[in-house]
């Protein structure tokens, strides 16, 4: 069987996706960070920010959904996997059911928006 070489490994649909974000590092010294999202897969994310953190790097991420009657916190554990001059690339360890299920529905909101 061949194996193609692109450069596409994701297994998940990425959207383009813009919130608030807080990232807390599983660190003795428990650094915090603000930046935004630039976008979202249910696998992990992309934050705009200008700190540098080590790849491999383990964290807490809080996304917070606003535009309705409540705001939402989505609470993430993950690991810092890439990083760029714009941001940091994350990918998502572990979350609850229901962080899982809002994240569904934004990737397939914004995925189906996106394409009209």
């Amino acid at each position: 069987m061949a194996v193609l070489n692109n450069d596409n490994r994701r297994k998940h649909s990425r959207v383009g996706f813009a919130t608030e974000i807080k990232i807390e590092l599983k660190t003795k010294d428990k650094v915090k960070l603000e930046g935004s999202s630039k976008d979202l897969s249910l696998k992990g994310i992309f934050v705009s920010t200008d700190k540098r953190f080590a790849r491999g790097t383990l964290c807490f991420v809080k996304i917070y959904l606003t535009g309705g009657i409540e705001k939402i916190e989505l609470l993430i554990e993950g690991t810092i996997v890439r990083q760029t001059d714009t941001g940091i690339g994350i990918i998502f360890n572990s979350m609850d059911i229901d962080t899982y299920s809002h994240l569904k529905n934004i990737v397939v909101y914004n995925r189906v928006e996106g394409s009209n």
